[in-house]
């Protein structure tokens, strides 16, 4: 594998460094200018005020020069950081040669699909199909409810509370959030969204009682919804608040989808690609999916691409049966291929692996000494803390303080969770031991200084 540095040659290495307030003069500038001219759906700005510049490994610089450690990766999109040379040089490579092609074969989609079945979890290995449809999640999401409707001539779609499976009609009918849906109404009809079992709420019995209550939603002559097309649910909630569910859900929900032969689909937009220290976080779980929708870090160096694998057995579409004018993307698809590598030649699903329970270990250290960290929860380097204030209610004010402060010492870190209460750290798969310590020094100073503002208050 030529050309594939190790991770500690991937960053800059003056992270972190804040030379000027925040947001700097620079970072102000392009801040008003955007005010002027972008659109009012513009969000991340309104809570970490800076204007990027460039960005290397598990590090980016502002316009004002100040250097911050990337505890947010995109999102979960740049899996092998940001600017990986090794991804890079394909992409480059490719775009000068061709970029556009629909659905017609060339050696980039074979070999990313090729490289999707040798990374495929369970019973998927060399028994599935892929399907590219447009660039996004949310399009990988619509090609799923489509695949499911049209292989069982269903309609009903099962759901649940606390999720996020994106942004247009089909996915915002999936997601649970009011917030994102609310003024589009009315959306698909026949969605029911059941309990997702919530580690800090659960009192023993709720994963048994959630899946007695999927089974009865679908088997149930009284169960309210009429002729089921799925089950969709995420291995691992991300927006809604890097909520892992106990060992029996997800085989749960499997047993019930195959007593009833409809598929279960497992959205892996956001856990997927190694994030979780497996290629697929339904893998922790031993649960083999029958379809899996993926995007965020599947284009490698952040290209946006979506796609959906799914079972060979579901593979009734005739020409045409999915579409999309930008399923082509055949740089996004060098990257993939090129990150996939990048990923094993590293060994990065165990450095997650590892890099995650130290984070977490020093996060629920932090913990003894914070009442309002209530809980510490994820799978490798997908990673939450729960705040709530001292009657044990959902504190959002805690976390923005929290990044607020991160962000003023160079440190990016992101939120989540229902009531926005949830510290989410998502860093790149490339992030090094050294800078994992030296972020999580900021993060815990953050996590004391609000502990000790809080105790003055009281």
């Amino acid at each position: 594998m030529s050309g594939s540095p190790p991770i500690a040659d991937l960053h800059f290495e003056d992270a972190p460094r804040v030379e000027t307030p925040i947001p700097g003069p620079n970072s102000q500038k392009l801040l008003r200018r955007q005010r002027e001219i972008d659109s009012g759906a513009v969000a991340y700005p309104r809570s970490v005020p800076i204007a990027l510049d460039e960005a290397k490994g598990a590090t980016i610089r502002d316009v004002d020069g100040n250097c911050f450690l990337d505890f947010f990766a995109g999102i979960g999109v740049l899996n092998v950081g940001h600017s990986n040379p090794y991804v890079l040089e394909a992409v480059t490579e490719q775009t000068e040669r061709l970029v556009h092609t629909i659905d017609f074969p060339t050696e980039a989609r074979i070999e990313f699909i090729e490289k999707l079945d040798e990374i495929a979890p369970g019973g998927l290995g060399g028994r599935n199909r892929v399907v590219f449809g447009g660039p996004s999640g949310s399009d990988a999401i619509e090609a799923s409810i489509k695949l499911a409707k049209y292989n069982t001539d269903g309609r009903g779609l099962i759901a649940f509370k606390g999720s996020y499976h994106g942004a247009t009609s089909g996915a915002l009918s999936l997601t649970s959030g009011k917030k994102y849906k609310e003024a589009y109404t009315p959306l698909l009809p026949d969605v029911v969204h059941a309990p997702y079992p919530y580690p800090l709420w659960d009192d023993g019995d709720a994963c048994g009682r959630i899946l007695d209550e999927v089974r009865a939603t679908v088997e149930d002559p009284y169960g309210g919804l009429t002729n089921p097309a799925g089950i969709w649910v995420e291995p691992i909630q991300g927006e809604g608040g890097v909520v892992v569910p106990p060992e029996g859900f997800l085989p749960g929900l499997k047993e019930i989808a195959e007593d009833n032969g409809i598929p279960l689909i497992v959205d892996e937009i956001q856990a997927g690609f190694g994030r979780t220290g497996k290629w697929f976080a339904s893998e922790w779980f031993d649960v083999t999916p029958d379809a899996i929708p993926m995007a965020k870090g599947a284009g490698g160096a952040g290209l946006p691409l979506g796609a959906l694998m799914y079972h060979e057995d579901l593979d009734t579409w005739g020409p045409g049966g999915h579409i999309g004018t930008f399923r082509g993307n055949v740089p996004a698809m060098r990257g993939g291929v090129r990150a996939i590598e990048y990923v094993q030649e590293h060994d990065l699903l165990d450095h997650a692996v590892d890099l995650g329970e130290y984070i977490r270990g020093r996060l629920r250290e932090a913990a003894e000494a914070s009442p309002s960290l209530a809980e510490v929860r994820g799978m490798g380097l997908f990673i939450g803390a729960e705040f709530v204030d001292d009657e044990g209610r959902p504190d959002e004010a805690a976390v923005n303080e929290i990044r607020e402060y991160c962000y003023n010492r160079g440190v990016l870190v992101w939120s989540a969770g229902r009531y926005g209460n949830v510290l989410r750290l998502l860093p790149p798969l490339v992030m090094t031991r050294e800078q994992a310590e030296t972020g999580l020094d900021v993060v815990v100073d953050a996590i004391e200084a609000h502990a000790g503002e809080a105790a003055g208050r009281s």
